[in-house]
């Protein structure tokens, strides 16, 4: 078999691990999977629909391939797919539309005929757990520990299109882990739609499976990838900074500073237990890294309210800022709310943040200059090597391709273009 396929991911790291273990099955039954930007027989797309501007990037790549190759089969799957399969369906040259439900048998809908021109859609299965993890990567694996979400923020899709939260089981997950790290995989990712929820099909929680991982006898590094700030508990964040695999790295959605905006968003912590957690976390390890998430234009949001989530940002030690700008979503509350935000007030509040993330982690990395640090590199290019430190600094340091997917210990002695130059400890 000589077919082709190329696939492309829009939105988290969850979708990643999902299609990289949906491209596995194609290339474990012959098929030849290329770059989405290569010619192929089949380009499978699996979408995002958190923003507005993730369905438009949707259509805009489907637009790309016909250009590309008006005779190959596109298939569209993911939370785009899953809340309006009709939609996708609708748009010129799709063929196949695949629900998340139905993610993991994209491999036989394509390879039936009677199924290859249609939509595979059905309803969540909240007992339906799809295993996956990312292997395109061979210096870090995302590894999907949990799905779905039983919170009703008045912004968000997200529980429509991935249904109640779910697990998989710490055995499971354990088994997984030392697949991926015998791989040669030197650093796991923790992903899933709200993975502080880990447990709750299972009877178990995520400081079992944290101390679980950590009791695995291999040398490897563990990243959470993001964590609500009410399921962050202390005794979670103690182990974490006691952890000799976990590295001090969080990403703590905060998505306003506003008290009364919180409260619109129905989000489940106020800002007291907000800035407690991040004061906590900082008096065990003042060097850890700690991102936020912040939506700006959220509808009643005036400027009052703004400054206060400036303000109340400021007062935090962040590292930096993950900054999106507020659109309507159907069948959300928040479509539905007075004092709807101009688009103009909402860019400019997004930029105002997006420029004091940038001021921040420049402090940031100046905090760690002369620190040691254990970079894991992942790529090489014109002489040098690029990585992550444990706390999420990008750096780079003069060496060869053999230390590729290798962590060494660097000492980082300057910034260039907020990443860190290092040199090399022997």
């Amino acid at each position: 078999m000589n077919k082709k396929i190329a696939f492309h991911t829009l939105g988290c790291k969850l979708n990643y691990s999902e299609s990289s273990t949906i491209a596995r099955e194609f290339i474990e039954n012959g098929y030849h999977k290329v770059s989405f930007d290569e010619y192929a027989d089949y380009y499978v797309l699996n979408t995002c629909t958190v923003t507005e501007n993730a369905n438009k990037e949707c259509r805009k790549i489907i637009n790309k391939i016909r250009r590309k190759n008006s005779n190959a089969h596109i298939l569209v799957t993911g939370c785009y797919a899953q809340l309006k399969p009709q939609e996708i369906s609708s748009i010129p040259g799709v063929n196949t539309v695949v629900s998340n439900s139905n993610k993991q048998n994209i491999f036989k809908i394509l390879n039936n005929e009677s199924l290859q021109n249609d939509i595979c859609y059905s309803e969540i299965d909240s007992k339906s757990f799809f295993k996956s993890y990312s292997s395109s990567d061979r210096t870090r694996s995302f590894l999907k520990i949990q799905d779905g979400c039983d919170y009703k923020c008045t912004f968000c899709t997200i529980p429509m299109a991935r249904g109640n939260s779910r697990n998989q089981s710490i055995k499971d997950t354990i088994t997984e882990a030392k697949t991926i790290i015998n791989s040669g995989v030197n650093e796991i990712v923790l992903t899933g739609v709200n993975i502080g929820d880990f447990g709750k099909t299972t009877g178990e929680n995520f400081l079992d499976l944290l101390e679980a991982l950590e009791k695995i006898n291999i040398d490897f590094r563990i990243r959470i990838s993001s964590i609500e700030p009410n399921l962050l508990t202390k005794k979670i964040i103690d182990f974490i900074c006691n952890s000799s695999k976990i590295v001090p790295h969080l990403h703590i959605p905060l998505q306003s500073g506003s008290k009364k905006i919180l409260k619109l968003m129905k989000r489940r912590y106020n800002k007291d237990k907000y800035y407690d957690r991040i004061n906590y976390l900082k008096k065990k390890n003042p060097d850890i890294c700690i991102g936020a998430d912040v939506i700006v234009g959220f509808p009643g949001e005036d400027d009052n309210d703004f400054s206060e989530t400036y303000d109340f940002i400021k007062s935090m030690d962040l590292s930096y800022l993950h900054v999106f700008s507020y659109s309507n979503r159907e069948n959300t509350k928040s479509i539905n709310m007075l004092n709807q935000n101009d688009p103009k007030i909402i860019k400019e509040r997004s930029l105002t943040l997006r420029d004091y993330s940038k001021r921040i982690n420049l402090q940031f990395i100046k905090s760690q200059l002369f620190k040691n640090k254990n970079v894991l590199f992942e790529t090489y290019k014109d002489g040098y090597l690029y990585g992550l430190t444990e706390n999420y600094i990008k750096s780079k340091i003069p060496g060869n391709q053999k230390h590729i997917n290798k962590i060494s210990k660097i000492q980082l002695v300057d910034i260039e273009n907020n990443q860190a130059i290092g040199r090399v400890i022997n």
